[in-house]
């Protein structure tokens, strides 16, 4: 008589799983297939995570100068009065209602966009050689872009996107999201508090022919720093020569400096050279419309008598990236951004409201910097002036980051970045008392 072999491990182990069973439906849980080790505990965002910490923190005199949203002088959220003023006139408007909008988002809104980041006599729009889509803000921009270009961009399987170092945290993630591979270039120099031009120049001649190299528009995140416009120029030739892509991410137009067609000039520019590239452009922070989630992608194709046929695919295929994800953008952010931006007199208003909020922050940068330097703190603060935007890199280390956060409640990023527009009046003087204290102690 024949006997069968048996695996004793493995019959040892059969009442185990029926008693692990049994006793899960007998507490009401089911053992799950997404285990530790097929779903480790992701990092919690460094950003958030300070905002929550922050906002955990009862010292009366804490300072929130991690978020990269307007505040004004009181420390409070501004509405910008245009904004009220759209908002009003959508309210008492008796044909508002809440359908779908068509996939690429509302007209009005990515055509005003377009007018807006192109300029109107851009001869991209003229030759009907841009393809817009709304989006879930910047960050929705972004991803569509690097979605298509994952998709549909020639190039080799290794070949990577380049980014500024240091970037926008969330690009690292975005990109690699769609498997586009990652490298930099540099920028920020620690030395200077500057650009460095020249470490920048260099890696992008030296980058893969063809590659993808994103570059901030305006008011660079994190440290503030922008090319000039002769360095932009220079930069353009390179990446005309080495045929690379450029991808603008553009989320502070107008709130950089104050006037919209300066904040503009780098995109314009690429442009009015017959350069092939793409926009990711977000209305959070010009419009104080940072919940609504606001943005537009656009696509500009460069001159050619095909050029109409291939933006027309170049659109097609978008269309069925943003229906699989998103379907249809949200209406409310898109239509208040487009009664302002298609009416002359709340256009204007918009204007002076863009250039109150920057103003203040050029403000608060004097301030700080006069402040340092009447307390002698160690070190050059100039550049806290010649930086721009909301951001800024103060040059302050991990270490003393920590302690001014340990001991003055003073929040900001690891890496030294803070928000311009968490300063105020009301606490200029006690963030520069504080930054001085650690940059002392700890020189």
């Amino acid at each position: 008589m024949a006997h069968r072999s048996t695996n004793s491990s493995s019959v040892s182990a059969i009442p185990t799983t029926r008693l692990a069973n049994i006793k899960g439906h007998m507490d009401g849980s089911n053992p799950t297939v997404f285990t530790s080790d097929n779903v480790p505990q992701a990092p919690e965002d460094p950003l958030f995570g300070l905002m929550a910490a922050y906002r955990k923190d009862s010292f009366e005199k804490k300072v929130d100068l991690g978020i990269g949203a307007y505040r004004d002088n009181n420390a409070k959220p501004w509405v910008l009065p245009v904004v009220k003023k759209a908002d009003e006139r959508l309210r008492e408007d008796p044909n508002l209602n809440h359908e779908y909008l068509p996939i690429a988002g509302l007209p009005e809104f990515t055509l005003a966009a377009q007018k807006l980041i192109l300029g109107a006599n851009s001869p991209a729009i003229k030759e009907k050689r841009v393809v817009s889509f709304q989006t879930i803000s910047g960050t929705g921009a972004v991803h569509l872009g690097a979605l298509f270009l994952s998709k549909f961009y020639p190039r080799r399987t290794d070949q990577p996107v380049y980014f500024s170092s240091p970037t926008w945290a969330n690009h690292n993630q975005i990109f690699s999201n769609v498997h586009l591979p990652i490298k930099t270039y540099p920028y920020f120099s620690p030395q200077t508090k500057g650009l460095d031009f020249e470490g920048m120049r260099s890696a992008i001649e030296q980058a893969p022919e063809g590659s993808i190299m994103l570059l901030h528009a305006c008011a660079h995140n994190p440290t503030g720093v922008d090319p000039t416009r002769e360095q932009w120029k220079e930069l353009s030739k390179i990446i005309r020569a080495k045929n690379h892509f450029p991808f603008f991410d553009c989320a502070y137009q107008g709130f950089a400096s104050g006037n919209l067609e300066n904040d503009a000039w780098a995109v314009r520019y690429f442009v009015e050279q017959g350069f092939e590239l793409c926009i990711a452009q977000s209305f959070a922070k010009n419009f104080g419309l940072y919940g609504e989630r606001a943005g537009a992608f656009h696509f500009v194709t460069g001159a050619g008598s095909d050029a109409q046929n291939t933006i027309a695919r170049i659109g097609s295929q978008l269309a069925i990236l943003q229906r699989s994800e998103i379907s249809n953008p949200p209406a409310y952010g898109a239509r208040i951004a487009s009664l302002v931006l298609n009416d002359p007199e709340l256009f204007t208003e918009w204007e002076a409201n863009l250039r109150t909020m920057s103003g203040r922050i050029i403000d608060m940068r004097k301030a700080l910097r006069e402040k340092l330097e009447k307390l002698g703190t160690p070190g050059s603060w100039k550049h806290i002036t010649e930086q721009i935007g909301m951001f800024s890199f103060t040059g302050l280390t991990e270490k003393q980051v920590l302690k001014i956060r340990e001991e003055a409640h003073v929040y900001m990023t690891k890496n030294g970045r803070i928000s311009m527009a968490g300063l105020n009046t009301g606490n200029v003087e006690y963030v520069a008392k504080a930054m001085d204290k650690v940059v002392r102690e700890t020189s």
